[in-house]
């Protein structure tokens, strides 16, 4: 269940400048303004629960990086300098029961701020709009609106991701571990692992964009995380590409990777 949302970028408050990175600030927005329902939002997570056996759990929902029609990147303080009244936002969830009602009633008019100490912008929501689901099939074609993260771990205990576009693009491990990820959250959603033939391929139609990007910035916990950005074409299951475009793929979707969009 995907929303477009518009922001309206309210620069006096705080003014129009953001971190560069700044998805884990928004991933914690998320957060916040979904725990603000207290009861109804326990509700919704009773309703949506997921979890395996093993006791891993998903957050099935990820989200776009902000489309700023007019930006300035500032490389000197790693900030975005907002140059638009308004900037553009999408967010996926792959629960239904009760959701859109929950996420719509939530955001309306709802006023937030994303950011660190340094810099920091406050956001009205003007308008929530529900998109419509597509027709899901073997092949579709995305691009990505925020990058795709996968990863794996080395015989030290160390996340270890592709270490580069071509790794990322041809290599199988990259394709068995996105698949693995899809068939957890299925088993998850379903309660049931899934019975038909698993498979995923992926085909570059674009070359595909590293980026590397810190998760809390400044503190004793933050993180480094390898992103891939590109326009590919997806062999998979109609269920799992319905996994795969609601709730996001590959790794650390609840933190703004692998949203995908149709091209």
């Amino acid at each position: 269940m995907r929303f477009n949302i518009t922001l309206r970028v309210n620069a006096q408050k705080f003014g129009n400048r953001l971190p560069i990175n700044y998805q884990y600030e928004m991933s914690a927005a998320i957060y916040k303004i979904l725990s603000s329902g207290s009861d109804e939002y326990a509700q919704w997570l009773h309703d949506n629960g997921f979890k395996l056996e093993n006791g891993k759990q998903f957050k099935l929902f990820t989200f776009s990086h902000l489309n700023i029609p007019k930006r300035r990147l500032l490389k000197q303080s790693n900030q975005l300098e907002l140059l638009s009244d308004h900037v553009f936002w999408q967010i996926t969830f792959l629960p239904e029961h009760s959701t859109q009602n929950f996420i719509g009633g939530l955001f309306q008019d709802r006023v937030f701020e994303i950011g660190n100490k340094v810099s920091k912008v406050q956001f009205e929501v003007e308008n929530i709009e529900l998109l419509p689901p597509p027709e899901f099939q073997k092949t579709m074609v995305y691009k990505t609106l925020s990058p795709i993260s996968v990863s794996y771990i080395d015989d030290f205990g160390r996340d270890c991701y592709p270490q580069s576009p071509e790794e990322f693009a041809t290599a199988e491990w990259v394709r068995e571990r996105l698949l693995c990820n899809l068939l957890d959250k299925y088993s998850a959603i379903c309660g049931n692992d899934f019975s038909g033939d698993a498979y995923l391929d992926m085909m570059m139609l674009s070359p595909a964009k590293s980026s590397l990007i810190t998760i809390k910035s400044g503190t004793q916990a933050e993180t480094k995380v390898r992103g891939f950005s590109c326009n590919f074409a997806l062999n998979a299951p109609p269920e799992l590409q319905r996994i795969a475009y609601e709730s996001g793929l590959g790794e650390l979707n609840s933190q703004g990777f692998g949203c995908l969009a149709l091209v």
